[in-house]
């Protein structure tokens, strides 16, 4: 289950079957991010706070990491930014979701940011409750 690489957040020897590890990263230039990932990062708080109050009494444990990227790392790579991933898998993929990109605000620069397609909506803030989705099924149950 989840992948071996580092990049994700998601480590397969310490993250066993008993926690939902959530990685999360985004762009902070000069202290700031752009409104999406600010906004996401407000959803994802409240889905790691729904998440526990349903996982932690089954036992299992939600620990989210968070990661800054640096412009020169999102220049490389607009869609690394507000990327999540639940145990090494995206949420694109546990949902069903496609990954867009549209024109973001000056902190981005030129760059297009993440967006995520599903169900015929467009997402350019990740909402809560595919967050939570997103979590329950990457544990498959």
């Amino acid at each position: 289950m989840g992948c071996k690489c580092q990049s994700c957040g998601w480590d397969n020897e310490t993250d066993a079957n008993k926690s939902l590890v959530i990685f999360w990263q985004r762009l902070i230039s000069d202290g700031s991010t752009c409104p999406r990932c600010g906004t996401t990062e407000e959803e994802l708080d409240k889905a790691v706070f729904q998440l526990k109050e349903k996982l932690n009494p089954q036992g299992i444990e939600v620990v989210l990491r968070k990661e800054e990227i640096t412009m020169d790392e999102f220049k490389q790579n607009p869609l690394m930014s507000n990327r999540i991933t639940f145990n090494g898998q995206s949420l694109e993929d546990l949902i069903n979701a496609k990954t867009g990109h549209s024109k973001c605000c000056d902190v981005c620069g030129d760059e297009e940011c993440r967006t995520i397609e599903t169900g015929g909506t467009n997402y350019e803030t990740i909402p809560a409750e595919l967050i939570v989705e997103a979590g329950i099924k990457a544990l498959k149950l």
